[in-house]
């Protein structure tokens, strides 16, 4: 997928729909935990930081995505 800001483009490593194991390496403040694929931040709730899971990315934004838990 790729965004454009103020006429530059930019590549997001995910792409919504997609399932991938990682591991929560935080807890952002609202209480979902932080993953990170090639660097981009994924926010997974019901998760804590240790967490080894499979997701799902339900919705890429420029700068970060939300994913869910794949049972």
């Amino acid at each position: 997928m790729i965004f454009m800001f103020r006429g530059e483009s930019s590549s997001v490593p995910v792409e919504e729909g997609e399932v991938y194991d990682v591991t929560i390496q935080d807890i952002a403040r609202q209480g979902d935990g932080i993953a990170r694929i090639e660097g981009f931040v994924i926010f997974v709730p019901g998760t804590k930081a240790g967490d080894e899971v499979r997701i799902k990315i339900e919705r890429v934004l420029p700068k970060y995505g939300f994913a869910s838990l794949v049972e």
